[in-house]
């Protein structure tokens, strides 16, 4: 199973298929991570508080 690089969480293969790299397996981040964002083909810190 993927699991987030940055916060260990599981994501489901779809998603991961979805939002990693041809050659990368577990995503960067995941809907989880509240204090990252993708930026195009970056990871960054949130520039505002994400509030669930």
């Amino acid at each position: 199973m993927p699991e987030c690089q940055n916060c260990g969480a599981f994501v489901t293969d779809a998603y991961a298929r979805v939002f990693t790299p041809r050659d990368v397996d577990e995503p960067r981040v995941c809907p989880d991570c509240q204090d990252k964002i993708r930026d195009g083909a970056n990871i960054r810190d949130a520039r505002s508080p994400r509030d669930p």
